[in-house]
C-alpha cells in the first residue's frame, strides 16, 4: 500500500484529496497536514483521512505532496529535511518553486516532480503539467501522473517551461474569469438582468470549451465560423483589436511568467 500525505490541505489539496478517494484510494492510504485545527476537524469528518503533524506525515507516507503557499515553504522543508531519504517522493504543488530547491534542502538522492495544477482541479477538470527533478525516474513520474488523472487532464514537460506553464493554465482560470465579468456586465450594461446575462455568458463558455475540445479544430476557424461578413460579431472584433486585447493578453501573460521566475529566485 502507497501512502500519500498532502502537506497543506486548501482548495487545491482537499481537491485532490477527494479525487484520490474518488480514484479508489481508502482513507487509511492518505493523511493531510493543516495548521487550523477547525479545518483539520472539518476534512477528517468530510473524508475520514487523518490530519497530522508534519513530522508524522514524514514517517508514514510514502508521496509527500507538498501544497503549501511558496512563501510558506521553507518551514516545511525544514521539517522535512531529517526525516526523509531516497525512499521517499515529493511531489511539489507551489508556484515558481524549481525542484532545485527540494533538492538542496532535503537530503541527496530524494526524488522530486514538480506540478503545476490549476484550479479547476476543485471540480476534478484541472490541467496539471508535470517535470521530474535530478533524482526522479520515469516510475515516479507514473505515479504522479496516475494520481493527478484522478482530478483531471495531465501533461509532461521540460522544467525549463513550468514558468511559462505557470502563467498559461496555472493562471489561466483567472484570466477566463475576467473575462466572463467583463461579458456580464456588457449585459448588464445592455439592459439584461444579471441572471440572465451570468446564463448566457456562463453557457456560452461552457460550450465553446466543449467545441474546443471535441471538435479539434483551431480556434481561428471555429470564430471565423461564427464571424459573418459585415455582422455584429466581426464588428466586435475590430473594437476588441482596436483596444489590442490581444497584446493586452500577450504581455499579462509575460508579466505572470516574470512573476513565477521570481518567486523561484526568491528562494535562490
Amino acid at each position: 500500500m502507497t501512502v500519500t500525505a498532502v502537506l497543506g490541505a486548501g482548495k487545491i489539496g482537499e481537491a485532490l484529496l477527494a479525487g484520490l478517494l474518488q480514484g479508489g484510494r481508502g482513507p487509511e492510504e492518505l493523511l493531510f497536514t493543516e495548521r487550523h485545527p477547525e479545518r483539520a476537524a472539518e476534512l477528517t469528518e468530510r473524508y475520514g483521512i487523518a490530519g497530522v503533524e508534519v513530522g508524522e506525515a514524514a514517517k508514514r507516507a510514502d508521496v509527500l505532496v507538498v501544497a503549501v503557499k511558496p512563501q510558506d515553504i521553507e518551514p516545511v522543508l525544514a521539517e522535512l529535511a531529517p526525516l526523509v531519504g531516497p525512499g521517499s517522493l515529493v511531489v511539489s504543488l507551489c508556484a515558481g518553486l524549481p525542484t532545485s530547491l527540494y533538492e538542496r534542502r532535503l537530503p541527496d538522492g530524494v526524488p522530486v516532480v514538480r506540478v503545476m495544477p490549476n484550479t479547476p482541479m476543485v471540480v476534478g477538470e484541472a490541467m496539471s503539467a508535470v517535470s521530474p527533478g535530478r533524482y526522479a525516474t520515469p516510475e515516479h513520474v507514473a505515479l504522479v501522473k496516475e494520481m493527478l488523472a484522478t482530478v483531471g487532464e495531465v501533461v509532461e514537460v521540460p522544467e525549463s517551461q513550468q514558468d511559462a506553464v505557470t502563467a498559461l493554465s496555472g493562471s489561466g482560470p483567472a484570466y477566463f474569469f475576467f473575462l466572463v465579468e467583463a461579458m456580464i456586465d456588457a449585459g448588464i450594461l445592455l439592459g439584461l438582468p444579471r441572471a440572465v446575462a451570468e446564463k448566457l455568458i456562463i453557457q456560452s463558455a461552457v460550450g465553446a470549451a466543449k467545441m474546443l475540445a471535441e471538435t479539434s479544430e483551431h480556434p481561428v476557424i471555429l470564430r471565423e465560423a461564427v464571424t459573418s461578413p459585415a455582422g455584429t460579431t466581426i464588428n466586435a472584433i475590430r473594437e476588441l483589436e482596436k483596444h489590442g486585447v490581444r497584446a493586452a493578453l500577450l504581455a499579462a501573460i509575460e508579466a505572470a511568467r516574470d512573476r513565477s521566475v521570481e518567486l523561484g529566485k526568491a528562494h535562490e
